[in-house]
């Protein structure tokens, strides 16, 4: 059965030097990849190469007048047409720039075929670049659809969280700030260095590196992966959160607390809250709605919060068999005989982060001791300052 392996990521060099190397490592391996460049004009370009060249090339039309529509529709049967070849071993889909892999590797294991690798590709020097960087997709050509919103910063930051690996570019422009960001970023990913291309011996001879079949980004590619697994930790209730960490100028603050938001309050301080670091994010508890629970996505100095469903704390007994075991299970982890699963549960990552100044400003937001013996009707009754930002 034909191997899938879905390389994605804004950083186009470091892809593409992801890419080649895996067409070298693996016998029997080709590169899938639409290009949604041409959407203005109508159309997505499809080629299918190999470690010698274009094998094939062909236009599909745009689905819904979005790009990412037609490449959903276009991209299954392609793999489906090369596995029934039945003389490949694994089809790389490199993914366009501002494609995001969770959406494409859910679309191919849903049409039947095996992913065995999600790989994001990163240049350790834009890393702070690019989630710093606020511009509107649309406004840097890299919109996927018309009405496409999304920013060049929460892109990239969904594209390198949700990968169980990063193929890393030898970037002569890192330094050890940009690569402990990236591992503070993401501490359970496999880092797999790329594009160095030539090694040294111990006299100092520079030779060309020789791939094999057991290299590390191939062993990574073919090693199997988990669609359900993957969603479930991108979950705001059980997603695997970065830990505290503190190491060359990067910071992590990891911020707990088992009291309620007044809504006004953190209403105001959004702003400060949302540029205090380069990344942030998690889930929060809102006095006036106690029962749901809210997710935080900040990166490039702008907010997303949105409802995430309920709180277990907040469900019946009889509806906790519809939960997922995971989402039971990390709950059942964070656990409090009062409050149950409610909580804040926020993580900030930057260099130069103020952990101190970012400390009493959360703290500032919380309940008063008045406020919060006041008891869950008085929270109800506080002004809805949030229903703006929820389309309540």
């Amino acid at each position: 059965m034909l191997s899938v392996v879905i390389v994605g990521g804004l950083h186009a060099d470091a892809r593409k030097a992801a890419v080649e190397e895996l067409l070298t490592d693996v016998p029997g391996s080709v590169v899938l990849h639409h290009d949604l460049a041409t959407a203005a004009a109508g159309t997505v370009v499809r080629t299918i190469r190999d470690a010698t060249g274009i094998l094939s090339a062909g236009e599909t039309p745009l689905v819904n007048d979005c790009a990412c529509c037609a490449l959903r529709e276009d991209l299954v049967p392609e793999l489906r047409r090369l596995d029934a070849a039945g003389t490949l071993r694994l089809a790389v889909v490199e993914l366009w720039d501002s494609v995001e892999p969770k959406a494409m590797a859910e679309v191919v294991a849903a049409g039947g075929l095996t992913v065995t690798g999600v790989i994001t590709a990163v240049d350790p020097a834009l890393v702070l670049p690019c989630l710093g960087n606020g511009d509107d997709l649309a406004d840097r050509g890299l919109a996927a659809a018309a009405r496409d919103q999304r920013t060049v910063a929460d892109t990239f930051a969904r594209q390198l969280e949700y990968a169980p690996v990063l193929a890393v570019l030898d970037s002569p422009e890192a330094d050890e700030e940009d690569r402990e960001l990236l591992a503070q970023l993401h501490p359970t990913a496999r880092q797999v260095p790329i594009g160095s291309g030539r090694q040294t011996d111990q006299a100092g001879t520079r030779y060309p590196v020789r791939h094999s079949p057991h290299s590390p980004l191939a062993r990574a590619a073919l090693a199997g992966f988990d669609v359900e697994s993957a969603a479930a930790a991108q979950h705001p209730a059980c997603a695997l959160l970065p830990a505290e960490a503190d190491a060359h100028g990067v910071t992590t603050l990891v911020w707990h607390r088992r009291r309620p938001f007044h809504p006004e309050r953190l209403y105001e301080a959004l702003e400060d809250i949302t540029c205090a670091a380069a990344r942030s994010r998690g889930r929060f508890w809102l006095a006036d709605k106690p029962d749901v629970l809210l997710h935080w996505d900040a990166a490039g100095g702008a907010l997303c919060v949105e409802s995430a469903g309920p709180w277990l704390a907040s469900l019946p007994d009889a509806a906790w068999d519809l939960v997922p075991p995971v989402r039971r299970a990390a709950a059942a982890m964070d656990w409090h005989p009062e409050h149950g699963d409610c909580c804040q549960h926020l993580v900030f990552t930057s260099p130069g982060l103020d952990r101190d100044g970012l400390e009493r400003l959360l703290e500032s937001c919380l309940l008063t001791d008045a406020e919060y013996a006041a008891g869950r009707d008085a929270w109800e009754r506080l002004p809805p300052a949030f229903d703006t930002l929820l389309e309540v």
